[in-house]
């Protein structure tokens, strides 16, 4: 049995890997803004926490912490997402996305750390997404700040090469969540992008319905507490989408890279 925080459990991803732990026997510290929103389950402790206010972290972390005695993994889930064009984002926009993508998951990755360190073991899984190698358009702020906490990642994972504490960049392909329902879209934007804004969409949600459940994540987080050498980083979906296609982009040069995904949103 291990002691797990979770940010975002009370919905999609988060949720499922929560109800997946517990199902194991694992005791979890499942984070949100609003508690009623995270299920009654055994061994599963509901603690509010706000991405948006350092000083909710750091208590929410504390607070758990004291609690549990001893975190064994941290897995950095919470996700927000912004749809519209880059060119009209406003700064506040930009902000948001990245306090909570990474400024607030940087906040408990070294919170957790200390702890961590301290102890001589743990693991942390920060979910990023596959979007920051393969970017979706009109969600720049979304994208760059996946991309950014990856970065942060493995410049961590450099820095701690004989660590026993293991670092993962999880990076998510489409997965079917009601996450695209929480997305903020821009209106009364430019009539230059009405119908591309639309074309996009359409395909994001389609692909959206298409891809396999939360489930699949849950159990490849599963895979990863339980393992003894976690790898630094793991993608995870269909299998074009998370093996085929950035496998093939990663030879590319960056203007066949833009043109193929042109072609695919039908840009």
């Amino acid at each position: 049995m291990k002691k797990i925080l979770i940010t975002g459990a009370s919905s999609g991803i988060g949720l499922a890997i929560v109800k997946l732990l517990v199902a194991q026997g694992h005791e979890v510290w499942g984070t949100s803004r609003n508690l009623e929103r995270i299920p009654k389950m055994p061994r599963c402790h509901p603690v509010r926490l706000d991405l948006v206010d350092r000083l909710s972290i750091e208590e929410a972390f504390n607070a758990a912490l004291t609690e549990a005695g001893h975190f064994d993994v941290l897995i950095n889930n919470a996700g927000a997402g912004h749809f519209g064009p880059a060119e009209l984002l406003s700064m506040e926009t930009v902000a948001s996305q990245f306090q909570i993508l990474v400024f607030g998951q940087i906040q408990l990755m070294q919170l957790a750390l200390r702890h961590m360190q301290a102890r001589g073991e743990g693991l942390i899984i920060n979910v990023t997404s596959l979007a920051s190698r393969l970017p979706v358009p009109f969600m720049a702020a979304y994208n760059a700040a996946k991309a950014a906490l990856a970065a942060f990642t493995m410049s961590i994972q450099l820095e701690l090469p004989d660590s026993r504490v293991c670092i993962v960049d999880l990076q998510p392909a489409d997965i079917s969540t009601e996450f695209n329902k929480s997305v903020i879209n821009t209106s009364n934007t430019d009539q230059r992008y009405e119908e591309k804004i639309a074309k996009t969409w359409e395909i994001v949600e389609r692909n959206m319905k298409k891809a396999p459940g939360p489930e699949l994540v849950a159990r490849h987080v599963l895979k990863l507490i339980d393992s003894a050498h976690a790898p630094p980083r793991i993608t995870v979906g269909d299998v074009f989408q998370s093996k085929i296609a950035p496998l093939i982009f990663r030879f590319l040069p960056q203007r066949v890279r833009l043109w193929g995904l042109r072609r695919y949103y039908k840009l």
